[in-house]
């Protein structure tokens, strides 16, 4: 059976995993049941044209209800499976190459609404306590700076100028770039430094730091957002992440330039940046719909 040479072919030749290989042989099978109305000895694979590719993709998406993702992959295995045909000199065109579908959309990135962020950070915090302040200026400057985890816990203290409010950061790649920062988290940098002299025996060279002195580390940076945010924000999502996204979420909707906020966040390219664009579009429009006299459709007659 040809697809059962294909499968034996991708996976003793081209070493795909056991679960490509699974997830083959299910859309195929599937293709197959479909193409034959559940009659397998009928099928011929040889036959088939780009159109009954097209109608069995329509059945999934509109009887089925595929995601995007999951046509593509059925669609990727069609493909690769055509393409073994013709490598065995059984078809000369591969009917499902022809096969366009729309990409998977991306989910827009969460953020934290500004009362949130503001009731958070106007919220006290003990400032005689090493670890409290830490953890107040953790949050406070991956919101203020739009700085990424990896590299807050890689900032060096030597490059956190409070003098000139400054901080430089070795992004992907190891691009540099110089991020400002305002009077707020001059002021904690300046009492976290204090207190930091307390736990450690010489200044370290990362900036964050536990008790001791030794650096921070990825997962310990989640949990101290994630427990910090539980129950203060709204938001699917708890993780440093979050507060980048809802930095250059609020920049821009309190009238940044776009190109300012791709600098600051270290994007390589505007189109990277571009998705805050339609966060903000869309907290506009539902405030346009939530505030608006006119934005929705009552009931009764609109005359006067």
């Amino acid at each position: 059976m040809l697809i059962d040479d294909f499968l034996t072919y991708i996976r003793c030749e081209l070493n795909y995993s056991a679960h490509t290989v699974l997830s083959y042989k299910t859309d195929l099978e599937q293709w197959q049941d479909w193409a034959t109305n559940g009659k397998n000895n009928e099928f011929n694979p040889l036959d088939i044209t780009i159109s009954d590719i097209r109608q069995w993709i329509l059945h999934l998406s509109a009887d089925e209800k595929c995601s995007a993702r999951t046509l593509r992959r059925k669609a990727t295995a069609l493909r690769s499976f055509y393409k073994y045909l013709m490598r065995q000199g059984l078809i000369n065109h591969n009917p499902a190459s022809d096969l366009i579908l729309a990409k998977p959309g991306k989910p827009l990135p969460t953020f934290i609404r500004p009362l949130e962020t503001r009731q958070l950070f106007d919220s006290g915090f003990d400032h005689h306590s090493f670890i409290d302040t830490r953890d107040r200026l953790l949050l406070l400057m991956l919101y203020t700076t739009g700085i990424r985890r990896a590299e807050i816990i890689d900032l060096k203290d030597i490059n956190v100028d409070t003098s000139r409010c400054e901080l430089k950061v070795s992004g992907k790649r190891n691009k540099e770039r110089i991020v400002p920062f305002g009077d707020e988290l001059k002021e904690i940098i300046d009492l976290y430094r204090e207190l930091r002299k307390q736990e450690t025996i010489a200044t370290p060279e990362c900036f964050f730091v536990r008790p001791g002195g030794l650096p921070l580390y990825p997962m310990m940076v989640e949990r101290i957002v994630r427990n910090t945010l539980l129950g203060q924000v709204h938001t699917p999502v708890l993780s440093p992440h979050v507060l980048r996204h809802s930095c250059a979420t609020d920049l821009l909707n309190n009238g940044a330039e776009i190109t300012a906020v791709q600098q600051l966040l270290g994007h390589t390219t505007l189109r990277t940046t571009q998705v805050y664009t339609h966060l903000t579009y869309r907290e506009l429009k539902q405030n346009y719909q939530l505030a608006h006299p006119r934005a929705q459709k009552k009931g009764g007659h609109h005359g006067s």
